[in-house]
């Protein structure tokens, strides 16, 4: 089956931490204010990403799915998961901190939400100075020191915090405790699931002095209190090739640095594939004689019927496949 390649109307979401960035970082013109988060891709509920060009112009990717099933996303995804579309793709511009969550694994989710659990990963396309990222414990707890330091507000203290830099790697599995800090610029890559555990708002008051609410006895059975020596990944930004950042049970993703000419071999049809651009120009083309180009802050959809993507030009890239 020959599908082309597939690209959707964004979802820009306003919210109080969001910057001014991603429109200009998207080369988007609108008078909307505090977009925090862009939704490239998207199968989340009420939030289905909308084909913005081509023949199938207008139809959600749920719809996508219903017509062309395993073709688009591989027979193996479509087994698993039908008409649900697996990975949700954003880019992140934090203009204040976020507050302190956590996200539960499946087996939760599905018992308190009756959904999939919720695994991300983030990458840094750029910071301003003194960014942050809080990510992990530094130091062993247990639940019950965990919910005294959210309640004497120290909870902070026990979290560990890296000074983030353009090309770090974060990867956060369901039950890690994690903070995007502000003035970090991020493509994120998860698991279809809206679901977070609030554990600290750094106490925050809104307008009318009111502070946001907490889920400190859903997260304390949600987080995995394992301490790690690092968190953090950084990439060689110098390297022209596909670099692994993750392999979990949810999704793979590459960082693709393209300097010329890359070509992606996916002969087995698998799964579908989403090429982010973080920076530069390419062109892609594919073995049935598509083609479509990608700029700085878009998102294509490759169906998983493509055996070989050619692409070129000079650019950073994320490319992700389902599990």
């Amino acid at each position: 089956m020959n599908l082309g390649f597939f690209k959707f109307q964004p979802y820009l979401k306003s919210v109080l931490w969001g910057g001014e960035r991603i429109a200009k970082y998207k080369g988007i013109v609108t008078d909307q204010k505090q977009i925090g988060e862009s939704w490239e891709i998207s199968g989340v509920t009420g939030r289905e990403s909308v084909v913005c060009e081509g023949a199938d112009l207008g139809l959600t990717i749920v719809e996508l799915i219903r017509k062309y099933k395993g073709a688009l996303v591989g027979e193996p995804i479509y087994a698993k998961y039908g008409d649900t579309f697996p990975i949700l793709v954003k880019f992140l511009d934090a203009r204040e901190d976020l507050s302190l969550q956590v996200h539960p694994n499946d087996t939760i989710a599905k018992n308190r939400h009756n959904c999939l659990g919720k695994t991300e990963m983030w990458y840094i396309i750029d910071t301003l100075e003194n960014s942050k990222i809080n990510i992990g414990f530094s130091q062993p707890i247990s639940p019950k020191e965990y919910e005294m330091r959210v309640a004497n507000n120290t909870i902070m203290d026990v979290v560990t915090c890296h000074n983030s830099r353009p090309g770090d790697m974060i990867y956060i599995p369901a039950g890690r405790i994690h903070s995007l800090g502000a003035g970090n610029l991020v493509a994120e890559v998860q698991t279809t699931c809206d679901i977070t555990y609030r554990v600290y708002d750094f106490n925050r008051r809104d307008a009318q002095g009111n502070t946001r609410e907490l889920h400190t006895e859903l997260a304390k059975t949600a987080i995995d209190y394992t301490v790690l020596d690092s968190y953090v990944t950084t990439c060689n930004s110098d390297n022209v090739c596909e670099t692994k950042l993750v392999e979990c049970d949810g999704f793979n993703s590459s960082r693709i640095i393209v300097d010329g000419e890359h070509d992606i071999l996916s002969p087995d049809a698998q799964s579908f594939r989403i090429i982010m651009c973080l920076k530069g120009n390419v062109e892609i083309n594919d073995d049935k004689g598509n083609n479509t180009t990608l700029r700085q802050g878009e998102t294509v959809l490759v169906p998983a019927c493509t055996a070989k993507l050619q692409i070129k030009g000079n650019a950073e890239l994320i490319s992700t496949t389902a599990l």
